[in-house]
């Protein structure tokens, strides 16, 4: 739910924790890549809790730089379902690894921790940072199944920008414009 109003310098939605106005303003926006790049739940998810630094593609990609990961607004049954299976295969690659004396001490994560409860997922919105520096056809990582996949680094967490989403990359900050536009 969008608040109307004449706030071109900031964008304003409802928090559905505790339904007050949540305030972005334009500045904080400026420190942000302008590309973006939508991802689905659960792996947007997974690519900011559970170390997955593999985003599969069904084509090349030739952008390296940074970019901010946006959560798909769309969650299907299939995106569910065929994470937990991914989730399973995480978790057994994990617990059979060969790790470090200093890794060692921790215990690796269950399938459990690598699933997140679904209804509570962000969707809509920029929910991250991170760099592409390549783009692979084959790798070990558990998280890849291909036939691309873009390699991450530098992911770091930011708190949630709803923005409508796109296909490809996309300049997001373009489509704050046009909702503040449209409200």
């Amino acid at each position: 739910m969008r608040y109307g109003g004449n706030i071109p310098e900031q964008i304003c939605e409802v928090s559905i924790m505790t339904d007050k106005p949540i305030l972005f303003s334009t500045p904080m926006l400026d420190g942000l890549p302008d590309k973006a790049l939508s991802i689905r739940q659960p792996w947007a998810w997974a690519i900011m809790n559970a170390g997955k630094r593999v985003e599969n593609r069904p084509r090349r990609f030739h952008y390296r730089g940074s970019i901010c990961l946006h959560a798909s607004k769309s969650m299907g049954s299939n995106e569910i379902s065929s994470y937990r299976w991914c989730a399973h295969d995480v978790a057994a690659w994990l617990a059979t690894r060969p790790v470090s004396t200093k890794e060692a001490k921790i215990p690796p994560p269950s399938v459990e921790e690598l699933c997140p409860n679904y209804q509570d997922l962000p969707r809509g919105g920029i929910v991250g940072t991170a760099e592409i520096v390549g783009c692979i056809d084959h790798s070990d990582d558990p998280w890849f199944f291909g036939p691309y996949g873009l390699v991450l680094e530098n992911v770091k967490p930011i708190e949630f920008i709803p923005v409508k989403g796109a296909l490809g990359l996309f300049n997001w900050k373009r489509n704050i414009d046009k909702m503040e536009k449209a409200g």
